[in-house]
C-alpha cells in the first residue's frame, strides 16, 4: 500500500511536469522522466528554473532534508539490528 502511494505521487508529479513544461519552453519528456525518477527534487528544480524560485527552493530543501532523515533512520535501524538493540 505504501509503495503504491509513492508511485501514485511520482506519477502525479510526472504528469504535472509533462503538462506544464511546454508552457515554459522546456522539454516535456525530459521533465516528466525526471519527475518520475527523482520526484519532489525534480519538481523543485523545475520550479526554480521556470521563475517560481521561492516555492522551488522550499520544495527542494524539504525533499533533501526528508531524504537525509530517511537515510539516517535506515542507518540507525541497521546499527540497532546488528547490535541486537544494545548500545
Amino acid at each position: 500500500m505504501e509503495s503504491s502511494i509513492g508511485i501514485i505521487i511520482s506519477l502525479i508529479m510526472a504528469i504535472y511536469l509533462f503538462i506544464d513544461a511546454p508552457k515554459h519552453n522546456k522539454s516535456r519528456w525530459l521533465w516528466a522522466i525526471l519527475g518520475l525518477i527523482f520526484g519532489p527534487i525534480a519538481v523543485g528544480i523545475y520550479l526554480i528554473k521556470t521563475g517560481r524560485k521561492v516555492l522551488g527552493w522550499i520544495i527542494t530543501i524539504v525533499a533533501i532534508l526528508l531524504y537525509i532523515l530517511f537515510i539516517f533512520l535506515i542507518v540507525v535501524a541497521a546499527f540497532l539490528f546488528s547490535t541486537g538493540g544494545a548500545f
